[in-house]
């Protein structure tokens, strides 16, 4: 795991404040009943300045979580758009983690959050890759979580909500306390669904699948990215369920996220995967790194410079 640095300022509530100040009443509701909705982006330096990547993608998703959740955002998208943008050139970092986060805040207390004003905040701060840059290079240790993922009777999936994340921290927790990098979760069907914080991707006789939405995955932003870059290299893709059992067979296996980028897994319950070369997710990767760094017109619709024009609401 990989520690971040603070950076100057964060944008709270419409203004930019200093890091140490950016704070929280302890009765906050979304503190107490997980009632938050975030993004984590990226952005990259470029030969044109900084650029975030899929900006727009992931604002589309920040508001259809605040929509499955009835939370109503006091901004319009362009006015977070603008305010991620803005935040970027008010700290002067080119690379750098952002993390867009609304919540219910400092109101009445009890389950229900309507009584509770909703609050946005947009973080920054420079993090490297969230499985380390030896497991992108080496691939990572993962295990089968006893820890089952969330189904969407119970909570919706599809919106990134902080109250999912505390299925996604047991199963951390768990991996970690075992001596492994990462952890994979079964639905409640047993069937494979993903990391506590990345899809998961398996690689076998040329063929790239992923779990559907079906399974009970967050739809990521980075996995739909891998889906283009598998079509773009012209391999089969398919969207299709698969067991415990096929991960240990796969040829290779690969966790997609914005904070993992595409990480390679090596080895899954002491099973080693494929033969270590990992030739398809290292193909993958290097049109990842060209296309966050703004090196190939194929992609630049997925950038969103810091010094270009502003977003409209």
């Amino acid at each position: 795991m990989v520690s971040i640095r603070a950076l100057p300022k964060i944008w709270l509530n419409g203004r930019f404040v200093p890091w140490d100040e950016a704070k929280i009443h302890v009765l906050t509701h979304g503190l107490h009943y997980g009632y938050a909705i975030f993004e984590g982006i990226r952005c990259h330096g470029t030969s044109s300045g900084p650029a975030v990547f899929r900006l727009r993608d992931h604002f589309d998703r920040f508001q259809n979580s605040a929509k499955i959740y009835r939370m109503r955002l006091p901004y319009d998208r362009g006015t977070l758009e603008r305010a991620t943008l803005d935040l970027v050139r008010e700290n002067g970092v080119s690379d750098a983690y952002l993390r867009p986060i609304a919540y219910s805040g400092y109101g009445e207390m009890g389950i229900d959050p309507t009584k509770s004003p909703i609050e946005v905040a947009v973080a920054m701060w420079e993090w490297g890759a969230y499985l380390g840059e030896e497991g992108v290079r080496r691939g990572v240790r993962a295990t089968v979580s006893s820890w089952v993922r969330i189904d969407s009777r119970m909570l919706p999936p599809q919106a990134k909500c902080a109250a999912n994340y505390a299925n996604s921290a047991l199963a951390k927790m768990e991996a970690t306390s075992g001596g492994y990098d990462e952890a994979i979760l079964l639905n409640a069907a047993g069937m494979v669904a993903e990391g506590p914080g990345e899809n998961i991707f398996r690689v076998k006789n040329g063929v790239v699948s992923t779990p559907p939405a079906s399974s009970g995955i967050l739809r990521g932003i980075s996995r739909d990215t891998v889906i283009r870059f598998v079509k773009d290299e012209g391999l089969e893709f398919q969207r299709t369920d698969f067991t415990r059992e096929e991960l240990f067979t796969a040829d290779e296996l690969f966790y997609s996220g914005t904070a993992a980028g595409i990480t390679p897994i090596r080895e899954v319950d002491g099973r080693s995967i494929g033969s270590g070369e990992y030739p398809i997710t290292r193909r993958l990767q290097e049109r990842y790194d060209v296309a966050i760094h703004g090196r190939s017109e194929r992609y630049s619709g997925w950038l969103t410079y810091v010094d270009g024009p502003r977003p409209r609401a």
